[in-house]
Parts: C-alpha cells; structure tokens; sequence
C-alpha cells in the first residue's frame, strides 16, 4: 500500500518540488540569501499562490455544488419529514424515489461537492510529503530538491525559528528555541482565526433564510468552531515549515472565499441583497417598482353579438343557400 500512494504521489511531489526550487532560485537571484529563512518562507509563499491559482476552476465547481445542495436543503426536509417515523420498506422506497427524482429535477448530486476536495487531497498528501522530508528528515526529493537544497531549507531559520522544528518538541527541550514557540503560537492564531473567519462568511452572509432552518444549517454551525479547533489542537505537532504552507493557504482560502461570496453569493441570502444594492447604487441593476399610477387597468370584456339559436329548419334553409 505505501508503495503504491508513493506512486501516485511521486509526479505531484516532483512538480511541486520544481515549482518551490524556481521561486528559491528566483529570490536568490534577487539576492537573497539561498539558505536565509525568509528566501525559503517566500518560496513556500509562491508555491502557495501556484497551487491554489491552479485549482481555480475546481473551487469554483465545489462552491456551485455546495450552493445547489443548500438550495435543495428545505425541500429535501420537507421528503424527510413526510416519511418521518415510517419505518417499512414501501416507504423507505418512496422517500429515496423522490429524494432522486428531486435531485435529478434540480441538477444536484450530493457526491459532487465532494469530488473537487478528493481531487485536491493527493496534492496536499504531496506538499506535506515534501515539505515535511525537507524539513524534518532532511532527504532529497524526488526531482528538483536535491540533498544540498534539503540539508538548506532543514538548517533555515526565520525569526530566530528553524523551520524543522515544532512548538511540542521546543515545549520538550523546556521551551527551547524560545523563538519557535512564539512563531509557532502566532501562526496557529492566525491559521484559527482565518478558518473561523472563513466559516463565519458562509455561515452568517451566504445562506438564505430557507437553508438556515434547515439540519445541513446545524452541520455548518458545528464546522464553524470544529475547523479551527482542529487547527489549534494539531498545529503543535507541524514543523514552522508546514505550517507556513498552511496559514499562507488559509489566508487565499480566506480570500477567494471573500471574492466569490461578494460576487456570487447565493441568491436569497444577505450577500445577495448586499450584492443587489451595490449594482442599484451604481446604476447596474434595475429594481422595477409598481406605482398607483402604473396599475394595469383591468381588460373590459369585449363585446360581440349574441348569436340566436337557430332551428333545425331554419339551419336546413342557410344551409342550402
């Protein structure tokens, strides 16, 4: 089994190792020091911005899933509460039926929210592979990353922080290096709150009225302080360098997911009408409004004359004319 997940990842961790020694051979040629703390933090940066600049379109696909099963969120409670407490095989039969049927009307699929985020799991197992046997075990990669660039980004140091070691082990060594464990206490602040900030922007600005009475609602609530807590609980455990990774990815998280809820926000929700009163503001949205005046006078019944009924000697008569 490991044998084979190395497989897959080698070709991820063989482009991610060349994307991360071009921006560490860029900022050397800007003059940087190649083994300085701060060249390797700014490649990891720009490794950041290339990977998640890449998976664009498959953010953008997931937030479209994940809006279309919200919107179908309170019509699948009203199947559920309709089959509530039935228990027998007709039932359970009709419940899934109509649960499909309804899927199938709307264009949704409950697996294809999650479809982007398996696609996005073996380029985030590859980017911990690499940085952390950089950093922690100090090996050479798979490509690019040879031993001597390893042994370099393993003895770097930002702040006073190596970027191999961890807040736990500084906490072992009776808080030793100091630095690290202040570095390390910052950015786990900061990679917690900007989880529970990016949460907070779905949760409180981009879901209608529908969907927050309805459970998928409750879910979110519980993401909203479940997702940082995990950060704050595991952070003590990543190297400085994994952990740059990461809070440079939450901050585009933090971001994109600002961008995308200002501009496509879920329609009904309040980033909707915020949306709709920018456009008015400016002049790009027409609101049409009813006046008194404007009231469409009701159509009077156009009159035709009645047609007498006609014997059947008479309609013989016309008939033969």
């Amino acid at each position: 089994m490991p044998d084979f997940l190395g497989l897959i990842l080698w070709p991820i961790k063989w482009a991610i190792e060349l994307i991360l020694v071009a921006f560490h051979s860029m900022w050397t040629f800007f003059g940087l020091d190649p083994d300085a703390g701060v060249t390797w933090v700014l490649s990891i940066v720009g490794l950041v911005i290339v990977v998640r600049a890449a998976l664009i379109p498959i953010f953008v696909r997931q937030i479209k899933s994940q809006r279309r099963m919200l919107e179908v969120a309170p019509q699948l409670k009203k199947i559920q509460d309709k089959y509530k407490g039935k228990k027998d095989q007709f039932s359970r039969e009709a419940m899934s039926r109509e649960t499909m049927e309804l899927y199938k009307k709307t264009g949704t699929n409950p697996l294809s929210s999650c479809l982007p985020l398996l696609l996005q799991m073996p380029i985030f197992f590859g980017l911990f592979s690499v940085l952390n046997d950089a950093s922690v075990h100090d090996r050479a990669g798979v490509g690019a990353l040879s031993q001597e660039l390893a042994d370099s980004f393993a003895n770097a140091v930002f702040l006073g922080a190596p970027l191999n070691s961890t807040f736990i082990e500084a906490w072992n060594n009776g808080g030793q290096p100091w630095q690290t464990m202040v570095v390390a206490s910052v950015m786990i602040v900061l990679m917690t709150a900007s989880q529970f900030i990016t949460q907070l922007q779905i949760v409180s600005k981009n879901m209608s009225p529908e969907t927050k009475a309805s459970p998928m609602f409750r879910q979110q609530r519980i993401l909203l302080y479940l997702l940082p807590l995990v950060f704050a609980v595991s952070g003590v455990a990543f190297p400085l360098g994994v952990m740059f990774y990461w809070l440079v990815s939450n901050f585009w998280t933090m971001g994109q997911q600002f961008l995308v809820i200002r501009n496509m926000p879920t329609p009904g929700s309040e980033a909707a009408r915020a949306r709709e009163a920018r456009l008015a503001k400016k002049g790009k949205l027409v609101v049409e409004e009813k006046h008194e005046n404007d009231v469409a006078e009701p159509k009077k019944p156009t009159t035709t004359q009645r047609q007498q009924p006609m014997g059947k000697a008479r309609a013989k008569k016309q008939g033969g004319k």
